[in-house]
């Protein structure tokens, strides 16, 4: 080795040869080498990568000295003996002995540490270490600049890593914050590294009588206790297992941090500069990239973000054809109020499905960014929400449970957390009580929180000016689409496409060219088979029906006309999906799949089960089936796009269709990024013709309050939230108020024979008279009188119920009478109370099935029966035909045949079963239930409120859950992941996933092999969907944990001394 310098040797991992130069790498070569100013080229050390040592299992030995061997000996050329050299040369002059033998072991220790220091380097290319300009070490000694990637520590044993990793931990930080995240399994290890730290960078301050003991000591003695340091820590390192610290992930969090502060900044500022992606930090676009295959934006996407009324916070609507990207902007923006801005977000959808789909799809997100997705649907929601400690919430909820979400938000004064509501399908406004709730949830928003800004999106917009007014919005509207749509009439056999510049709107395209037999033009009249033939089984279609069973029939008539060849395609699978029918059915399969399936065709409608839903849904996005027949609310649903969608009829049941449904049926047609042009074919018969031309020229129909049409829906429950929020409590406020809204906009157009001041005189009157509101007299001056209401105890139940107010009396008087004899042996006398109101009417009891039932009922069942009015002799005699003279009630009578339908289900827990029992359509009986758990959540919530039904609300609680889930109580904590229904919460169980905890810490690998007919995006949702209700779980209880432990604000600070009181 050269004087000079040192000699760089790159090591080859666990060879064994002598190792004359690691000393160099520490250690001073020689005396005169060790003054201040000559120790930049002993750091002229080694620049190559460090050897890895994660997951090598450490080897056990006998001895110290065994570990070592050949390798690390303990000999003249090894480590210690450098130290050994180092500490006898500068023993000899006794008054620089003390100091420079420090000296010595400052430089050793500062050297590592440096070198510890210079070895942070990230991983996977995150950041790059680059020490451009020398610096200076605690010695005035100049370091040399070392090039990115080069590592120090190459050239040290595995064994030594470990030593090197905790000199430099305990001369800074770095260490603290790694030991936050990451559990040192061996104290061993780190109780010797801790006195080596001590030894080494502690300098002994001592006075002249120790230092005379420190001369008279034996230089051997000092030299073995040094030695035994270095030797103790070495053989604990060597028997440790090296930790591994997570720098990649700590490293991301902390640019993923930095760049959301940068964020912030430039959304605060007026610069132009937006951030990585939309003020975004750029982790947000490679999310997109990896989960959703989106690597950039459509034009229209770029400028809706930019517009200056989006950079500003206004409100704004757009308006977009189908399928052109219009949630995407509304997730991003979504995405800067929870990241950038730290405020909560409500999305507002139609639909349970589509809320469903939507919180899989946003659930990793919320993983990966730190924020919660709460689902507001069905019977899920808590009210009033979570107050999150830190992160915050993206709460997606359907029409209704937006609703009361904003009330408790407005109750509990936090409405102003609230930073966005997005509205999906914004023309669902119109759309008779659910759009009376939707406009109530916004007016309330608009008038008790200027900040909050509102988003409306919608592809069926027309008389936009009015919607403008009311949301006090901007617009914005293009008419992009991914994939160019062709719309066509079938008429008799010739094909025409519309074309608005030809004189009658359409022009001739082709003949229909198929040749049909004279049997399959009687079974098909209107060609749907040449039709469906031109594009299945390489391209999905979908076919619009009238109605219900016309969908099943379509499905069987196309398929007894197609070849067999439609059989062998993608067979297996098909035949996977048969299976796993059966499997959610308890070995039920409904005889049109059965027969249908093997082609690539369903029906889909609402008599299907959600399960099936679902389960044909994921085949058909899949491409296993290429063919659904389907009715109008698949249009409305969630999103299966077809290369080809046909419109068996310009009807909706026995209604003309509406240019609305039109165009989000058609809308269909068209898969970005897989189709190049979509096509939509209506069939039509020459009566209506002049219709359809007039349908597909007209313009889109317009949006109209329903607050006053909706009067129990609408006015009433408005002004009943109004005052018992205490937002509005006199007549001229809830006026001011009224005036706000979208009736209140279109009030010349609506209000023909009374004023909104007379309709809002009656509705007061109306409530009072009902009991839900009081009126207090407040005199102004001596001759005005102003009228201030106060709500009631039953007007409170009602309005945090979300009560029908046509049945908030009638359920009172049902849960009263119920108190006098409440039957608990059985659960009938409970689901009777739950049972809606509003499905009573929907369908007539079968008699004989009734009287079969009434004959089967236990004792206590019976006794409920006779509770509520209900005989059997009564139903022995409808069954029977006879004549009945005595008057019953026929609603009750109703809403307890509905009753033996839960209670049924309940026990069996099999829709199927139940569906034959009853002779009822299995998806009637799907949504009763889904109906009643909904209903059952609104009861609770009405009891909670009125003290005298205290004993209802622990029974309702576990009512509710048993009529959510309606399946066998293992399988419900699986399902309370989104997403995951009783056919899959099956399959998960038996595969050994038993809790939400086992869900959260699977592996979408493993779960794609374990669990049939799982997709790797499916796997990944329900992942990270269990992930994120885990997260929610612990957070909810350490903010209980934390109230609790938090010091009350009316806590008195001194106490009187008695003298005092006296």
């Amino acid at each position: 080795m050269d004087e000079g310098g040192s000699r760089i040797i790159r090591r080859v991992s666990l060879r064994k040869r002598n190792r004359p130069s690691l000393g160099s790498v520490c250690a001073a070569p020689a005396a005169a080498e060790l003054k201040p100013g000559n120790v930049e080229d002993e750091e002229m050390v080694a620049g190559s990568r460090r050897r890895k040592t994660v997951g090598v299992q450490p080897v056990e030995y006998d001895s110290e000295e065994d570990m070592f061997g050949d390798y690390d000996s303990f000999t003249e050329n090894s480590f210690l003996a450098q130290v050994d050299d180092l500490e006898q040369k500068y023993m000899q002059l006794p008054e620089h002995r003390e100091h420079d033998t420090d000296l010595a072991i400052e430089d050793l220790c500062s050297e590592s540490i440096k070198d510890s220091k210079l070895n942070i380097t990230t991983v996977d290319n995150f950041t790059a270490l680059k020490t451009d300009e020398p610096t200076k070490n605690q010695c005035g000694q100049e370091d040399v600049a070392i090039e990115p990637g080069t590592d120090l520590l190459y050239d040290v044993p595995s064994s030594q890593v470990l030593y090197f990793e905790n000199l430099q931990n305990s001369s800074n930080d770095w260490g603290n914050q790694f030991t936050k995240e990451k559990d040192w399994n061996s104290s061993s290890h780190q109780t010797v590294n801790e006195e080596l730290s001590h030894s080494c960078i502690e300098q002994p301050q001592q006075n002249d009588q120790s230092s005379s003991e420190v001369r008279t000591s034996s230089d051997t003695t000092r030299r073995k206790s040094l030695k035994d340091h270095l030797k103790s820590t070495m053989t604990g390192n060597a028997k440790a297992q090296t930790p591994v610290f997570s720098k990649t992930k700590q490293l991301k969090e902390t640019l993923l941090s930095e760049e959301i502060n940068v964020a912030k900044k430039t959304l605060e500022s007026s610069s132009d500069d937006r951030g990585p992606f939309y003020s975004l930090p750029s982790k947000v676009r490679d999310l997109y990239v990896q989960f959703k295959g989106i690597e950039k934006l459509y034009e229209w996407q770029h400028t809706c973000l930019t517009l200056n009324s989006v950079q500003e916070r206004k409100n704004l609507i757009y308006s977009l054809p189908t399928s052109g990207g219009k949630t995407l902007v509304a997730e991003i923006l979504m995405l800067q109020e929870l990241l950038c801005r730290r405020k909560d977000v409500l999305m507002i959808l139609p639909y349970v499905a589509i809320v469903q789909e939507k919180i899989s799809g946003l659930s990793t997100f919320g993983m990966e960014l730190g924020f919660f997705v709460e689902e507001y649907a069905g019977s899920k929601g808590r009210f009033p929400p979570v107050k999150r400690r830190e992160k915050k919430s993206l709460y997606i909820a359907t029409i209704e449970k937006g609703h009361s979400l904003v009330n408790s938000l407005i109750e509990t004064e936090r409405i102003s957390n609230l930073g966005l509501v997005v509205v999906d399908e914004l023309h669902m406004i119109g759309a008779g009580s659910r759009g009376a709730v939707l406009e109530m949830t916004l007016a309330k928003i608009l008038y008790t929180n200027k900040t909050t800004q509102i988003i409306g999106m919608s592809a069926t917009l027309n008389n936009v000016e009015d919607l403008q007014e009311f949301l006090q919005a901007e617009y914005y509207t293009n008419q992009f689409r991914p994939v160019e749509l062709k719309e066509y009439l079938k008429i008799n056999d010739e094909i025409h496409e519309v074309d608005s510049k030809a004189e009658n709107g359409i022009t001739f395209s082709r003949l229909l060219n198929y040749k049909y037999s004279d049997t399959l033009k009687k079974m098909d009249p209107d060609r749907l088979v040449a039709l469906v033939t031109e594009v299945i089984p390489n391209y999905s279609c979908l076919v619009f029906c009238p109605t219900k069973k016309n969908c099943e029939n379509v499905a069987e008539m196309i398929c007894k006309f197609l070849s067999k060849e439609y059989l062998k395609h993608r067979e297996k699978e098909k035949c996977e999906v048969i299976k796993n029918l059966k499997n959610i059915g308890g070995g039920n399969l409904c005889p049109v799949l059965k027969r249908t399936i093997p082609f690539g065709v369903a029906y889909h409608h609402s008599g299907l089960t959600s399960d099936e839903r679902k389960l044909l849904e994921e085949a058909y996005s899949t491409g296993v089936l290429c063919l659904f027949t389907c009715t109008s609310t698949l249009a409305a649903g969630v999103n299966l796009p077809a290369r080809r969608v046909i419109l068996r009829a310009p009807y909706v049941a026995k209604e003309f269709l509406k240019r609305n449904q039109y165009k989000q049926m058609i809308g269909r047609a068209g898969r970005a990024g897989i189709d190049t042009v979509g096509e939509s074919i209506l069939i039509l018969q020459e009566k209506d013709k002049q219709q359809v031309l007039e349908l597909i020229n007209s313009p889109l129909e317009n949006c109209y309050s329903h607050l006053v049409q909706e009067f129990t829906k609408g006015i009433q429950t408005l002004f009943l939230s109004l005052i018992g929020l205490k937002i509005a409590t006199n007549l001229s406020d809830i006026y001011h108020f009224m005036s706000g809204t979208f009736l209140g906009v279109q009030q010349k157009i609506l209000l023909k024979e009374k004023s909104l001041w007379e309709i809002t005189v009656e509705s007061l009157s109306y409530l009072t008279e009902k009991g839900l509101l009081q009126k207090d007299t407040i005199r102004k001056a001596e001759k005005e009188v102003e009228y201030n209401f106060h709500i009631t105890k039953l007007g409170r139940a009602s309005f945090k119920g979300m009560i029908d107010l046509a049945y908030c009396g009638i359920l009172y008087r049902d849960l009263k009478k119920g108190l006098e004899g409440l039957v608990l042996e059985s659960l009938l006398h409970l689901i009777y109370l739950i049972t809606p109101y509003d499905m009573v009417f929907l369908y007539d009891p079968d008699w004989m099935i009734y009287f079969r039932q009434f004959s089967q009922l236990s004792p206590a069942e019976q006794k409920v029966a006779a509770l509520v009015g209900v005989s059997e002799s009564f139903i022995g005699k409808k069954a029977s035909g006879q004549a009945i003279k005595k008057k019953v009630d026929k609603d009750i009578v109703n809403r307890l045949y509905l009753s033996f339908i839960l209670n049924t289900l309940l026990k069996e827990t099999n829709i199927w079963s139940v569906s034959e029992k009853y002779n009822m359509p299995r998806g009637y009986i799907q949504n009763l239930l889904t109906g009643a758990a909904s209903f059952s959540s609104c009861v609770l919530h009405f009891c909670e409120e009125l003290e005298e039904f205290w004993v209802y609300r622990a029974l309702l609680v576990e009512l509710t859950k048993k009529l959510t889930y309606c399946v066998k109580a293992e399988l419900i904590p699986l399902m309370e992941v989104t997403g995951v229904l009783e056919g899959r919460a099956k399959q998960l169980y038996n595969a050994g996933y038993k809790s939400l905890m086992h869900l959260a810490n699977a592996n979408p690998e493993v779960l794609i092999k374990t669990v049939d007919h799982l997709s790797r995006r499916q796997a990944k949702q329900i992942v990270s969907s269990a992930k994120m209700l885990l997260l929610e779980k612990a957070e909810a209880l350490q903010e209980e944990v934390e109230e609790l432990l938090r010091l009350p604000s009316d806590f008195p600070d001194t106490v009187a001394s008695p003298i005092e009181k006296a």
